[in-house]
């Protein structure tokens, strides 16, 4: 079977919609909605709930839809344009910007590989116009995060489809509108043998299995479920998930999760800046001896940055090129964004904290750092770093160091 990703690109930053899409005007529209996400941040976190005002705001700028194509009633905005987004977010709210990272990575497996399927693209229609969330379903019973391998598998019943399958994590599954969910393509497939299936919320239940009590990252509400589902076989895309999986699934949920976290640090950079500020004023214009960690916080932060902007250039470069996806080299850049942007990113707020000693350190302060730490200390074991290395191993040992910078 052939990849239709080279007909449907995700449009590249430089391209133009026919007006219907200005960069300013997205980044506008996502700054309005991170400042509600960042009134209810604390409340989210405290009580672990879904950012509802967050998702409110969301779906007011009509930001849900954004990478869908503007034919099916989309923006055409690019890969950019969503990580700058998810960057937005995360300095306001990081479970707000991950379940918007989480749920433009399946809308991005949607728009570049529904291969011209009706009930795909008239799936994509309804997300542009009545901001559907899609939830995310690829983790299950003793597999954890090995997302290569699925156990449950469609059942073809008539002409109808059937799923059972024991997930073990399906964030923000309660508020969702619909869950795109890995399986095995049928009962007699290998466990490598994977599709991905879209349904909306009339096609399934979902019975309650884990709580979700954790650190940070709170408003996920990443909840373990017994997902029971029906639906038309057009639900389920025509690719092998093995494609979508190398093509659109891994790179993009490196970059816009990576753009998430680099913005949780962007905020903690942020409030650290306003306590030496405040410090400084304080006394009569010198810098508070941990001010050094500020300035370390930031150098870090455009390190950070840089690497996020390389990596999202690299993949826009080779968006439509199945062939230039998956080489080598272009795999082990965007594995190891997801290593190294978590990992930077620990070390930012941990700066930032420092910065603000004390003041960082109490949960009462105007300057604490608590939410921030937590938050980010989901980072490196979200698909773990060391599950992802182990992986890389291999890899690593065919492909020769780059030459030159430009290479």
């Amino acid at each position: 079977m052939a990849s239709n990703i080279s007909r449907l690109p995700i449009r590249n930053a430089h391209a133009s919609a026919a007006g219907r899409y200005e960069p300013g005007g997205l980044r506008a529209r996502a700054s309005a909605a991170a400042e509600i996400a960042a009134r209810f941040a604390d409340e989210v976190d405290r009580d672990a709930r879904f950012p509802k005002e967050a998702f409110d705001a969301i779906r007011e700028q009509k930001l849900l839809g954004v990478l869908i194509p503007a034919a099916l009633g989309g923006e055409d905005a690019s890969v950019a344009d969503v990580v700058d987004v998810c960057y937005i977010l995360g300095r306001a709210c990081a479970s707000s910007a991950m379940i918007y990272a989480m749920h433009q990575v399946k809308v991005a497996c949607l728009v570049r590989h529904a291969g011209g399927n009706v009930w795909q693209e008239g799936l994509q229609r309804r997300i542009a116009e009545k901001q559907l969330l899609m939830a995310s379903s690829t983790t299950e019973g003793a597999n954890g995060g090995n997302i290569r391998s699925s156990e449950a598998a469609i059942q073809t019943k008539a002409s109808r489809i059937a799923l059972e399958r024991n997930a073990s994590c399906i964030s923000y599954g309660e508020n969702a509108d619909g869950i795109v969910t890995t399986a095995r393509r049928a009962e007699t497939a290998v466990s490598s043998d994977q599709v991905l299936v879209a349904f909306l919320k009339e096609d399934y239940t979902l019975e309650r299995t884990q709580s979700w009590d954790t650190l940070g990252m709170r408003g996920t509400c990443s909840v373990g479920f017994i997902l029971r589902a029906q639906g038309e076989p057009d639900q389920i895309l025509p690719e092998p998930y093995d494609r979508i999986h190398s093509q659109t699934m891994m790179p993009l949920a490196h970059l816009f999760w990576s753009a998430a976290w680099c913005g949780v640090a962007a905020g903690a950079v942020q409030r650290a800046r306003a306590f030496v500020r405040k410090a400084a004023r304080a006394s009569g214009g010198k810098l508070p001896p941990a001010a050094a960690h500020l300035t370390r916080a930031r150098i870090s932060l455009e390190t950070l940055r840089g690497a996020l902007q390389s990596a999202t250039q690299k993949f826009e470069l080779h968006s439509s090129d199945p062939h230039g996806l998956n080489a080598i080299d272009v795999q082990i850049a965007l594995n190891f964004l997801k290593v190294e942007a978590s990992e930077l990113a620990l070390t930012i707020v941990m700066g930032a904290m420092r910065a603000c000693g004390l003041s960082g350190y109490r949960n009462d302060s105007e300057f604490a750092m608590g939410r921030y730490l937590r938050d980010i200390l989901s980072s490196p074991i979200m698909i773990n770093n060391d599950r992802i290395l182990a992986d890389a191993q291999a890899a690593v040992l065919m492909s020769d160091a780059p030459v030159g910078l430009s290479d």
